[in-house]
């Protein structure tokens, strides 16, 4: 391929998303795709680590979205939220049985909730991540963050 730097960013606990949490009756996180997104992080890391002993001169950047996204919402409080269930656009049981439409409810402050829709995260929550994304570190993002890839 040539490219010598990659930026890859994992997935999610799309287990805890709203539409995941309406099919468990008691609205917490969906294990079984939480411990899928878990395993093909794990996948995508090896591959990487394989990629770079294979290549030698390939730097990566890898962002756990699943760790940061569960420290969210696991301790909204530190973060500014308040809602980590319900979607802030949408119809029906936390805002995830009918997609966001224009006769759809909207929550009164997008700031506070982690989920826009069915998946997405709110403006707010993808600020937080970027700034992850290019600044954190370890758990969030290995082996080196985005403006130290950027720099090599």
């Amino acid at each position: 391929l040539g490219a010598r730097k990659i930026v890859f960013v994992g997935t999610g606990p799309i287990g805890c998303s709203p539409s995941q949490r309406l099919q468990n009756k008691t609205g917490d996180c969906n294990v079984e795709p939480n411990y899928g997104s878990i395993r093909y992080n794990e996948g995508v890391n090896s591959l990487l680590e394989g990629m770079k002993s294979e290549l030698g001169d390939l730097s990566y950047s890898f962002f756990d979205a699943n760790t940061a996204l569960t420290e969210y919402i696991q301790n909204p409080a530190t973060y500014g939220f308040a809602d980590v269930k319900a979607a802030c656009c949408g119809l029906g049981d936390l805002n995830a049985k009918v997609a966001c439409l224009p006769i759809s409810s909207y929550c009164s402050n997008r700031k506070d909730h982690i989920f826009w829709d069915f998946y997405h995260p709110t403006e707010e929550t993808s600020r937080l991540l970027t700034g992850t994304i290019f600044d954190g570190s370890r758990p969030h993002v290995y082996p080196v963050n985005l403006r130290q890839l950027a720099a090599l």
